[in-house]
């Protein structure tokens, strides 16, 4: 079975490779983009002040996703390579220390969950927002932060064992298991919030427990196909116990990542700091853009885990060839999502807004600031493959460079600078230029990381 699926990564034709390995991954994204979607439609049925609890949910809620994810692609790399090397052992104990390094990054949002979510709700709150609906968006807030922290053990082993499958070529269970968790909490949502069936009425905190529950159910289903439908690798702590060595070079590959999307974390929140100084409705409106957002992205992101593993094999295997085919085919595809999620947004803005319940003040701010963020969609598809084509060889810290510069250094001034002209259309115009700024520096990382790597292929 191991020389079977060998075979399927290191020969395969690159474009029905990377078709059969990204499709499973981009449905299973886009279920994922949904049911985020569905949640704040949901709670938009509350009001808007729930809707804004959301939006300001988000940066620490991005921050738990970062470390599981991020860990996520430090274990996924280094077994898709240590197979391709034909190390199964090694195999092996990278995936016991990778899920011993997800445990104890839930430790740390456990403690957040249990004595500061409402400290992190207030810092968010501008002093112009009048008492009575900050003292409610806090507690929205708080409430949901609560249970989506607390819990979240859910989702450090659903992301675990979804990316053992992914590292092995198994995406279409890896695509099934998130697909049951996306489908419980898409049905749950509603019920959980309104109390529909004769369950408690639980208001915002029913959309957190939904995700939870969901979360959960795709860890216990993810664990069970590793253990009966995953030959290349074994499950076994006892036989194959973690390593500080394995532990150091998943970290390596790792870290870059989550301070990434860390990065993302900080940028939202003092994003939400300069729209509140506005109005409350455009931090709603901030909020709702990256959860419709999410419909372009995460097929791409879904691209990239079908993407990574190909690049890892046949860098272990040394095979550049079939890697920069690998790399331009995903480009190309990444594009063309984007171009389609471009359209939509310029075409439809107002639709894509009425799903949430969308006041006239909503509207006024959303439509403009859809189509002006839309923009960055042009250039974000080669930006994302560059960066993780990257980690993908091993050099997280050159997407780390990337990431910090469009966000921190590029897209929160330029925000603030942009907000001091007193309009606030103004503000949406630093993502296309942080856009620009990511694209240009990714090319040329991208590049020399494959000279590094000894993976370029020399001009004829």
């Amino acid at each position: 079975m191991e020389t079977q699926q060998e075979n399927k990564m290191g020969t395969m034709p690159v474009n029905r490779l990377l078709i059969t390995m990204a499709v499973p991954m981009m449905i299973s994204m886009l279920v994922q983009a949904l049911y985020n979607v569905v949640d704040s439609i949901f709670v938009s049925r509350i009001d808007e002040a729930a809707l804004t609890a959301v939006g300001l949910a988000f940066p620490l809620q991005n921050l738990m996703i970062a470390f599981a994810v991020g860990f996520g692609v430090g274990i996924n790399a280094l077994i898709s390579r240590a197979l391709g090397e034909h190390r199964r052992d090694l195999a092996n104990r990278i995936a016991s220390t990778g899920l011993l390094l997800e445990g104890l990054s839930y430790l740390i949002f456990l403690v957040i969950g249990l004595f500061f979510a409402e400290a992190f709700a207030a810092a968010q709150i501008d002093e112009s927002v009048p008492a009575e609906d900050a003292a409610l968006i806090v507690s929205y807030t708080a409430d949901y932060l609560r249970i989506v922290l607390i819990c979240s053990f859910g989702l450090f082993l659903e992301i675990t064992f979804e990316r053992l499958l992914q590292s092995t070529g198994r995406t279409t269970w890896s695509m099934i298991t998130q697909l049951i968790g996306a489908v419980f909490n898409i049905i749950f949502d509603p019920i959980l919030i309104f109390g529909w069936l004769g369950f408690p009425k639980m208001g915002i905190a029913g959309a957190a427990a939904a995700t939870v529950a969901g979360q959960i159910l795709a860890a216990v289903c993810a664990f069970f196909i590793n253990k009966y439908k995953n030959p290349d690798l074994h499950l076994s702590l006892r036989k194959y116990p973690p390593s500080l060595r394995a532990a150091k070079e998943i970290s390596r590959i790792s870290i870059p990542s989550i301070v990434m999307s860390s990065i993302s974390s900080v940028m939202t929140f003092f994003m939400n700091r300069i729209l509140m100084a506005f109005t409350s409705t455009a931090a709603a409106v901030f909020g709702v853009y990256f959860k419709l957002q999410s419909f372009v992205f995460m097929p791409v992101f879904g691209l990239n885990n079908g993407m990574v593993p190909i690049i890892g094999y046949n860098y272990g295997a040394r095979k550049p060839e079939r890697i920069h085919k690998t790399i331009k085919l995903a480009m190309i595809y990444a594009t063309g999502i984007m171009v389609i999620g471009f359209a939509i947004f310029q075409l439809l803005p107002g639709v894509l807004l009425g799903f949430f319940e969308a006041s006239d003040a909503m509207l006024a701010i959303g439509r403009p600031a859809l189509r002006i963020i839309s923009v960055s969609f042009l250039l974000a598809g080669v930006s994302i493959i560059c960066s993780s084509s990257c980690q993908a060889f091993g050099f997280g810290m050159y997407s780390l460079y990337i990431s910090v510069a469009r966000q921190l250094v590029v897209l929160v001034p330029a925000a603030y600078l942009l907000s001091l002209s007193g309009v606030l259309g103004n503000v949406w115009w630093s993502f296309p230029i942080a856009e620009l700024i990511s694209l240009s520096g990714g090319l040329l990382m991208l590049r020399h990381v494959l000279k590094k790597t000894g993976m370029a292929i020399p001009k004829k």
